[in-house]
């Protein structure tokens, strides 16, 4: 008789799945950046103040870069021409929020080993977490906007192409990138550090050459009831703080800090903290500099002169050199220009590729990723050049900085929620102060970006 072999039947899976850790309804995902994910050894504790800040020295740099992006000197230079020195109290008061929003951030990625864009997939459901996605590739395609257009600008100043020709230019710089992000994270960081001191000392000359009237300057960081009380001076206050907090940063930095390779306990983490925040503090002190010293430079240039409509970035290149009898002057405003839209591609391409991974755990080709953004932000640049010339392009700037202002109620508040959430963070939830705190400021952002809304699509 024969006998019929019958294949055994498959073995059942003894590996049993993996469980949420406790606050979080799905497993944490292979962090992002995989390829530099604790690529950078730290000395431990008891090496000198020096040594530790020196290996946490770099994401804040990547973050402040956000914070004086091409998307930010419209309005700052709007601000300076119109009312003076009075609105360096709103640029002030924007940084001090971003300080602690990104530090919030900078404490998600340390303690939880998510970024926030995975903090968001795993604690929301699937539909809520892919409108989250939506909204957030929306911002990034903005600010990839804003990075082209000011890039398109500083080549007209500097070499006078055309501003098409530098729309189209902005898609090679894909390949700069892709370049150098295979150099190491270390390489990017000394970049990026780099154009900053650029851009810190074009400005330093900027108002060296402009002679601002310092007393005044000291007297526009004490806020005044006029901001509040005079409609169209608020309306370019809320536009400072939507184009000051950006929330793509808040992605990017609670990725970016998981490059440093720490002790994964509690001392370890307290240290990461400490010095993650140091770092951050220390660059939006940069990042406000630079901020404010656009404004300045246009109060003591052109709010001085009685110009008081210039608000443009192109009139307010043509017009430093005649106003301040400085050739050199233009020319810096315009390499400054360039160095901020080339910073801000380095930062807005790994923002990209962090959140893709976070949201869908999903893994694009860096040159593939960085060419799907980028064709976002060319494409309406290039018709809007094409048909409106300069004009358009710098009302394209500034709707840029309202999508961003749309979208960043849609990083802040998850980001609040996690980190004061004692089942996700531990004993690293934030106490009842930066609670409180961190929810003012929230409340603040959100109800100032809906008046920038209305006032802008209604007003």
């Amino acid at each position: 008789m024969e006998t019929l072999l019958v294949p055994p039947a498959p073995l059942p899976d003894l590996q049993p799945p993996v469980a949420a850790e406790p606050g979080w309804r799905k497993p944490r995902n292979a962090p992002s950046l995989r390829e530099v994910y604790a690529s950078i050894k730290v000395p431990p504790a008891s090496a000198s103040f020096w040594r530790k800040l020196f290996a946490f020295w770099g994401p804040g740099l990547m973050v402040a870069v956000g914070y004086m992006d091409p998307g930010n000197w419209a309005t700052d230079i709007a601000g300076g021409s119109r009312y003076g020195y009075t609105l360096l109290s709103v640029i002030l008061i924007s940084n001090l929020f971003a300080m602690l929003l990104q530090h919030l951030a900078a404490k998600l990625g340390i303690v939880t080993g998510r970024d926030l864009a995975q903090a968001c997939r795993d604690h929301y459901s699937k539909p809520v977490a892919m409108v989250l996605w939506v909204l957030c590739e929306i911002a990034i395609a903005a600010c990839d906007l804003a990075e082209v257009i000011g890039s398109a600008i500083a080549l007209n100043l500097l070499f006078g192409l055309p501003l098409t020709w530098g729309v189209v230019l902005t898609v090679l710089d894909v390949l700069v990138v892709l370049y150098f992000q295979n150099k190491g994270f270390r390489v990017i960081e000394s970049i990026v550090a780099g154009l900053i001191v650029i851009i810190f000392g074009c400005f330093v000359y900027e108002i060296i050459v402009s002679n601002p009237d310092y007393m005044a300057m000291l007297g526009g960081l004490v806020p005044r009831p006029e901001v509040v009380t005079n409609p169209q001076m608020l309306y370019i206050a809320i536009g400072i703080l939507g184009a000051t907090v950006m929330p793509h940063n808040l992605y990017l930095h609670s990725s970016i800090v998981q490059t440093r390779q720490i002790e994964q306990t509690e001392p370890g983490k307290r240290m990461a903290i400490k010095f993650a925040t140091i770092d951050s503090t220390v660059a939006l002190f940069l990042a406000f500099f630079v901020n404010a010293a656009i404004l300045v430079t246009a109060a003591a240039t052109f709010h001085k002169t009685g110009m008081y409509n210039v608000a443009d970035i192109n009139d307010a290149h043509k017009l430093l050199t005649p106003v301040l009898g400085a050739g050199a002057a233009s020319m810096l405003f315009a390499v400054a220009l360039l160095a901020a839209g080339q910073n801000s591609t380095l930062t807005g391409t790994l923002a990209g590729q962090i959140v893709m991974e976070g949201f869908l755990n999903l893994r694009l080709k860096p040159w593939m990723r960085r060419l799907l953004t980028r064709g976002i932000a060319v494409v309406p640049a290039l018709i809007v050049t094409l048909i409106y010339g300069e004009k358009g392009t710098g009302q394209l700037l500034v709707l840029s900085q309202v999508i961003l202002s749309l979208q960043l109620s849609f990083a802040v508040v998850p980001l609040v929620l996690f980190t004061s959430s004692r089942l996700k963070m531990g004993v690293f939830a934030n106490g009842p102060l930066v609670k409180a705190t961190a929810w003012t400021v929230s409340g603040i952002i959100i109800a100032l970006n809906v008046y920038l809304l209305v006032q802008t699509f209604f007003g």
